[in-house]
């Protein structure tokens, strides 16, 4: 399994994870994709998840290369894969944040002015801090071959960097136990304030007391509120498991099972918010399906008008049908 510090990835690990990026990049396109197509769509929550699911894209095409490889050495296309993954996922931490921190801001202080005002710092932070760490990373010659030992066969910060703990926390780390601790707190108090909202809202609404409760959307909200840190944290963790392994020099961090873990978790965030935010919304649900509906039809009756032409009538032999297609053509174009 180990040969000293390298950890082996297995053919089923690999071919497990790449299924994983390859639901991410799909997930993640067609997040901007429904973006794209449907402008009603276009608020600034879901355009800030556009920009979490560009840097999701990027994470997910950068591993699949990374993992499909399985680096052993500190080459080119190494280095740039590294550089691109650190950035990428570095990203996606900032974004993440900067959704909660949106939400936040708009719902429990009720500013949306303010919320709004948020974006371009957050275009500065999510994109400026990710790609200052990235070329510092590369141009001291930090990123490279890892050996697998936090990765599943992608590059990142090299093995045999003195100081390579410290780069880890800065490439990534740091801003993954800072997710840890602000998206629950955040979300925890966005659900409170809308609890408490939806009380006070009933205690002056006695005409609806008699009415039945037609709380789908509400529900549905709250329980994204939910899902959105629990499944954050629960795809994330198994890397820092693996990187607190290996800060106590555990070769418990090459066990397969964990590194299956960790390489699904890490690729799997644009799939998770595919789920999250299009299959699970109604609306872009219903409007995909409707797509899908309208594609299907379509085609039916272009392949039906094609065969349609060259259909005999009963009792009509190839001649005659040819003569009254000419001349019913004809008296059409008249």
């Amino acid at each position: 399994m180990a040969d000293g510090n390298h950890t082996v990835v297995y053919l089923s690990e690999q071919v497990i994870v790449l299924c994983s990026c390859a639901l991410s990049f799909l997930g993640s396109s067609l997040i901007i994709l429904t973006y794209i197509f449907w402008s009603d769509l276009r608020t600034t929550p879901r355009r800030l998840l556009v920009f979490l699911s560009v840097a999701d894209w990027l994470s997910a095409v950068s591993y699949a290369f990374g993992v499909w490889r399985v680096f052993r050495t500190d080459s080119l296309d190494c280095v740039a894969q590294g550089a691109i993954s650190t950035f990428a996922n570095t990203s996606s931490f900032f974004w993440t944040m900067a959704i909660a921190v949106y939400l936040y801001v708009f719902i429990v202080r009720s500013s949306q002015r303010a919320a709004d005002s948020l974006v371009l710092f957050f275009h500065l932070v999510s994109w400026g801090v990710p790609l200052a760490i990235t070329v510092a990373a590369v141009s001291l010659n930090k990123i490279g071959y890892d050996a697998s030992e936090v990765s599943v066969g992608w590059c990142w910060v090299r093995i045999h960097t003195p100081d390579r703990v410290l780069w880890m926390l800065l490439t990534g780390k740091i801003w993954e136990f800072l997710a840890y601790l602000t998206l629950p707190v955040l979300y925890i108090l966005i659900k409170r304030h809308i609890h408490i909202a939806h009380a006070a809202l009933s205690e002056y609404r006695p005409i609806l007391a008699n009415r039945p409760p037609s709380n789908s959307f509400s529900s549905m909200a709250d329980m994204k509120l939910t899902l959105i840190p629990i499944i954050f944290i629960a795809l994330r963790i198994w890397s820092t498991v693996r990187f607190i392994l290996l800060l106590a020099d555990s070769p418990a961090r090459q066990n397969p099972v964990l590194v299956t873990l960790h390489g699904i978790g890490n690729t799997s965030q644009g799939a998770a918010n595919c789920i999250m935010f299009v299959l699970l919304t109604r609306p872009i649900r219903t409007r995909l399906c409707a797509a899908l509906c309208c594609c299907s039809k379509s085609r039916e009756d272009e392949q039906h008008s094609h065969g349609a032409p060259h259909r005999l009538l009963p009792g009509r032999d190839t001649s005659t049908q040819r003569e009254e297609d000419s001349t019913s053509r004809v008296g059409t174009d008249r």
